[in-house]
């Protein structure tokens, strides 16, 4: 009787190797993606807090808030208005 192996296949040709393999992967390409969002558009700086700078984006960011559309800002058209 002959003690005949198989031939031993390339690393490629298992798929435990591609699923351990997938997830760092995948983690790599998110990271490389979010990295990408972050520079696209970045948070925008508020000046040194002067009021005027302030009251500026507050006004900007209402006028925002007015035109969204309409499954948004239903959402929140019964949430409370806190007054200072």
């Amino acid at each position: 009787m002959t003690n005949s192996k198989p031939a031993a296949q390339p690393w490629w040709k298992f798929g435990h190797v591609w699923l351990v393999v997938s997830g760092p992967a995948a983690v790599v390409v998110a990271g490389f993606a979010t990295l990408w969002i972050a520079v696209a558009s970045p948070d925008p700086v508020i000046g040194d807090g002067s009021r005027g700078q302030v009251a500026e984006i507050r006004r900007q960011l209402a006028r925002e808030r007015a035109l969204l559309p309409a499954l948004v800002g239903r959402n929140h058209a019964v949430t409370p208005i806190k007054k200072k």
